[in-house]
């Protein structure tokens, strides 16, 4: 029998003690002196990846086409993955906790997959504008995981996902206003960036965006149930509430983690006011079990939005499912009329995505890897947990199986409502790029130093190596 890919909830009220106290501490990093011998591991290792930041600094905005990328004091040019490993242009390893951004929960590039890939890419090709069979076995098998997910239709990514959830949410309920829980990321469409990161920012981040394009946008704060009722019986005086969107375990997958019953409640609020509850599983759908947090907390969404994860990490992959009715106002055709909704995506549902995502659903399914990924959170979690006690450092490590938070410096949870807000949001998010540039000259890539992804390749033997080298870090803050 496959291991639980959640062996526990973590305590979130005295999770909530500890990151208030960890933003009212001062900054605790590593000195100048330090930082500048990591610059200097740098600059003495790793002049390939320096070389290619210079080139892309002229072509690309920023020097990035994804935020993910970002490192100081340049991002490293990544040429290999494999398993928990990534290699640079120059030949340096490193522990691999990005895993793509968390859809990989095999472990990066994994071989009987990529087999797979190969095998469709020199019959068919990637693309061809037609219906392969891929699309119906990888739809069928994510229903099999996921009852609620009768219907399931492909899309490019996750946040092409959440424009269609709204979209449909709207066509279906005749209603407008959706809600979403402030920190949560759910794309960066321009109706849903409002409140990201940090709870109650709003339209803090929404340059380029008309204020017209979220006047039907609304926040509550995170487990803010009371919030949530007072907005949906406001909306009914008004037209009502079309949705509401909830990152299951919490804003920014579970940085502003939620506590056990909040999903079950959300439901229930739902059902009273008519709104229909949508899950944005991009990170959490097969990671957290093959039936996806929506399997773990026994709800049943309305609407669920898939991303990376359909795909195993292939590229241009995403979704959304639902129940039979609510799906039907996407059914295909030449035009939309009535109350079917228009979406569409020429390279939505391309072969290549599909039998990537068949096969590596199919191959997580029948190894255990959520279980083994989950196995792998706890280990890395516990060690890391100890190292903060043994250096009595402020830091707040918690895992949600293999989902991994570290917060060192607090930043995401600092309030908007502090008078210090500003004078605080500086030094904080600065310190993250000097930990995550510290981490990445011991050899460990984490998302923006706070986050880390297990996945089945993180053996006991690999955790461990890569506690040591936490070790090395924390031993010099």
């Amino acid at each position: 029998m496959a291991s639980p890919a959640i062996s526990h909830w973590p305590d979130v009220d005295a999770l909530e003690h500890r990151l208030a106290r960890l933003v009212s501490t001062p900054v605790r990093r590593p000195d100048d002196a330090t930082l500048a011998d990591y610059r200097a591991w740098f600059e003495k290792h790793t002049a390939g990846s320096r070389a290619s930041a210079a080139e892309a600094a002229r072509y690309i905005p920023g020097g990035v086409q994804h935020n993910l990328a970002l490192n100081e004091p340049w991002p490293l040019d990544v040429v290999r993955a494999e398993g928990p490993y990534l290699w640079d242009v120059d030949g340096n390893r490193y522990h691999d906790f990005l895993q793509a951004g968390g859809p990989t929960v095999l472990g990066s590039n994994y071989g009987p997959v990529r087999e797979k890939v190969a095998e469709l890419l020199a019959e068919c090709g990637p693309v061809t504008g037609m219906l392969h069979s891929s699309e119906v076995r990888l739809a069928r098998l994510i229903h099999d995981f996921m009852p609620a997910v009768s219907r399931f239709r492909m899309l490019g990514s996750g946040t092409e996902g959440v424009m269609a959830a709204v979209r449909v949410a709207r066509a279906y309920t005749g209603r407008a206003h959706v809600i979403k829980v402030g920190g949560a990321y759910h794309g960066w469409s321009d109706q849903v960036v409002f409140g990201l990161r940090i709870p109650g920012t709003g339209s803090l981040e929404a340059t380029g965006i008309p204020a017209g394009a979220l006047r039907l946008t609304q926040e509550v704060p995170p487990g803010d149930l009371d919030g949530l009722r007072e907005l949906l019986v406001a909306n009914e005086e008004i037209g009502g509430t079309a949705a509401v969107f909830v990152e299951p375990v919490g804003p920014e997958s579970g940085t502003h983690p939620v506590r056990h019953d909040d999903n079950a409640r959300i439901r229930e609020l739902c059902d009273e006011f008519g709104a229909l509850l949508v899950f944005d599983e991009v990170v959490t759908a097969f990671r957290l079990g093959m039936g996806g947090a929506q399997g773990y907390f026994g709800v049943r969404p309305d609407l669920t939005v898939f991303g990376k994860c359909v795909a195993g990490g292939y590229p241009a992959a995403g979704g959304i499912g639902g129940g039979d009715e609510v799906m039907s106002v996407l059914e295909g055709g030449l035009t939309a009329v009535g109350k079917r909704a228009f979406v569409g995506g020429t390279l939505s549902a391309n072969p290549l995505s599909c039998v990537a995502g068949y096969h590596a659903l199919a191959e997580m399914d029948r190894t255990g890897a959520p279980g083994l990924a989950g196995r792998a959170g706890d280990r890395l979690r516990a060690g890391l947990a100890a190292l903060i006690e043994r250096y009595e450092l402020p830091y707040v490590t918690y895992n949600i199986g293999s989902i991994v938070h570290l917060h060192t410096s607090g930043v995401l949870h600092l309030s908007l409502q502090d008078p210090d807000f500003f004078n605080q949001l500086g030094p904080r998010t600065e310190m993250l790029g000097q930990m995550s540039m510290a981490y990445s000259a011991e050899g460990l890539v984490t998302i923006a130093g706070s986050r880390l992804y297990t996945s089945m390749a993180h053996t006991d033997d690999v955790v461990d190596d890569a506690l040591a080298r936490f070790d090395r870090v924390f031993a010099r803050i």
